[in-house]
């Protein structure tokens, strides 16, 4: 579950790693129906070093030679090197304007990871492979840093980890991608989750005098869906079980969510995520929703809620009419899902229970009465066939009170609280929410977060996502093509089915780059233009 939290109050200061003489550290923890949330477990040595000193790593899962590369700052990236070749692990340059010195990122080791018949993704070995050789760390930096050059975008970033003994580690924050990725093999967390920038370094938030200093400022706004709160109309799985029949809801949600935030609100940079089991998520990446304020985001996620109310709680879709331009579009997207998925895939009123909960949703008792009959006589009748009756009973003239018109706002109603996306509202609310990061692995299941391309959402298969030990075995049978053999070095993922996913991710964070870059290029020129006309 995603964790909604809000900013601590200040206290002693924290003896942060990253100051210069190094002090034994307080650990502070609460217990939290069973989980330990700490600030900070024991030294976090090298991955906390000064922002003002220079930056030596060690790789983090390999005992080779240490590899020095000290990279020049320079006071602007150019567009070229913007779409430059990206697969280099070598580091970025620094914002502080300082020359550093790093280590290139952890070559994967030579040897093949042996994948046996009970390797799982709670294994360590298993975990600390997948992290080292086949997540991407690069492109996880430039997404939340919206650039290469590295920036308080990133450095100023929460992120969160779980750890294998439950612990729940917060406030932590990393100038680089390296960094974070070598706090990650160390610890070894069973995942990890990503919050919002903050007005100041998070790890340094004890430091500051007054409270109000430390502050969240930048999130993505996101969006949760998950199949357990379609329990009361999913007849095919519950609980965590899901299939192919009930992750039609999912894409249901996908293309009426995605739909709206682009047309309505103008968003660009929307990325939809697996979770790994029963879900989706979705990062909305645009600079403009980054920064909206929680009044804005409670505004938003209201505009999209139509599903209110539990499973027992009577009618769950309450509309005005004339229909909003969003419930119209919507209704247009789900009708065909309606009928293929809702009435012939789940045959929700097959029973006489369930058929009592569409009677409730009608609005005239002799027709329902007359429906009740004739479904009495027929046990088992399908959903789809019953769909048909309500039409040609009304219009058999057997009900002389009936209003055509409520019955017809009814069956719309019906169809969205089949259909209709199902939104866990509080994640979207809160600037300061925490999500799981995408290509985490899913400790339950062993599959990988992947991303899901909206334009071919209907041809996503949780199920064939792969799995962590998939992945690794991949490695191991991976093959170079003869006319590839002399070429350049091949990146592991590209050696796998995570390839589709990680490519799909790249483009999307170019995408994202390139107009943070064209923006800042046209708000100098707008500042230059004034000081000359000055």
């Amino acid at each position: 579950m995603p964790h909604s939290v809000s900013p601590e109050q200040p206290a002693s200061p924290d003896q942060v790693a990253n100051s210069e003489e190094p002090k034994a550290e307080n650990v502070e923890t609460q217990e939290s129906e069973g989980t330990v949330v700490a600030d900070s477990l024991g030294p976090i040595g090298e991955s906390q070093t000064s922002y003002d000193q220079d930056i030596t790593m060690t790789d983090a899962g390999a005992a080779g030679e240490k590899t020095l590369v000290k990279v020049e700052t320079t006071a602007e990236v150019k567009l070229e090197d913007l779409f430059a070749d990206m697969d280099s692990d070598e580091e970025f340059p620094s914002s502080s304007g300082q020359d550093v010195k790093i280590s290139s990122s952890p070559e994967a080791p030579a040897s093949p990871v042996h994948i046996g018949p009970t390797s799982n993704a709670s294994d360590p070995e298993v975990m600390r492979s997948f992290y080292q050789r086949l997540f991407p760390w690069r492109y996880l930096f430039q997404w939340l840093n919206h650039s290469p050059t590295p920036s308080t975008d990133f450095g100023h970033r929460e992120f969160a980890f779980t750890l294998q003994n439950d612990a729940y580690l917060r406030y932590q924050s990393f100038p680089t991608h390296d960094l974070l990725r070598k706090d990650v093999l160390r610890l070894m967390p069973s995942r990890f989750e990503i919050g919002p920038v903050y007005s100041t370094n998070p790890r340094d938030r004890k430091t500051l005098r007054k409270s109000t200093a430390f502050k969240p400022i930048a999130k993505e706004l996101c969006f949760d869906i998950d199949l357990t709160d379609y329990d009361d109309i999913r007849t095919c799985c519950d609980k965590a079980n899901i299939c192919n029949k009930c992750w039609q809801f999912i894409t249901m949600a996908i293309k009426v969510i995605d739909v709206a935030l682009r047309d309505d609100f103008g968003f660009k940079h929307i990325m939809w995520v697996y979770s790994g089991r029963r879900g989706a998520h979705a990062w909305v990446c645009d600079k403009k929703a980054r920064q909206m304020d929680d009044q804005k985001r409670r505004a938003l996620a209201g505009y999209l809620e139509v599903i209110k109310g539990g499973a027992q709680g009577g009618k769950r879709v309450n509309i005005k009419r004339p229909l909003h331009p969003h419930v119209v579009r919507s209704l247009d997207i789900l009708k065909s899902h309606f009928q293929s998925d809702i009435l012939h895939d789940q045959d929700p009123w097959e029973t006489d229970e369930k058929f009592d909960r569409l009677l409730q949703l009608l609005p005239d008792k002799t027709l329902n009465e007359a429906l009740r009959k004739k479904w009495n006589s027929a046990p088992g009748r399908a959903s789809t066939a019953k769909w048909t009756d309500i039409d040609a009973l009304a219009k058999s003239g057997m009900s002389k009170s009936l209003d055509a018109k409520a019955l017809l706002d009814a069956k719309q109603d019906i169809v969205l609280e089949y259909t209709y996306p199902r939104l866990d509202i509080e994640v979207s609310k809160h600037l300061n929410h925490l999500l799981k990061s995408p290509f985490v692995v899913h400790p339950g299941t062993g599959r990988v977060c992947v991303p899901i391309n909206t334009k071919h959402c209907e041809d996503f298969d949780p199920l064939g996502v792969p799995t962590v030990t998939d992945l690794l075995r991949e490695i191991d049978e991976w093959m170079a093509p003869e006319e590839e053999k002399d070429g350049k070095a091949i990146q592991d993922w590209e050696k796998t089915s995570l390839k589709p996913y990680v490519e799909y991710f790249r483009s999307f964070v170019l995408g994202i780059m390139k107009d943070e870059k064209d923006v800042k290029i046209k708000r100098e020129r707008e500042e230059n233009g004034d000081a000359m006309e000055f």
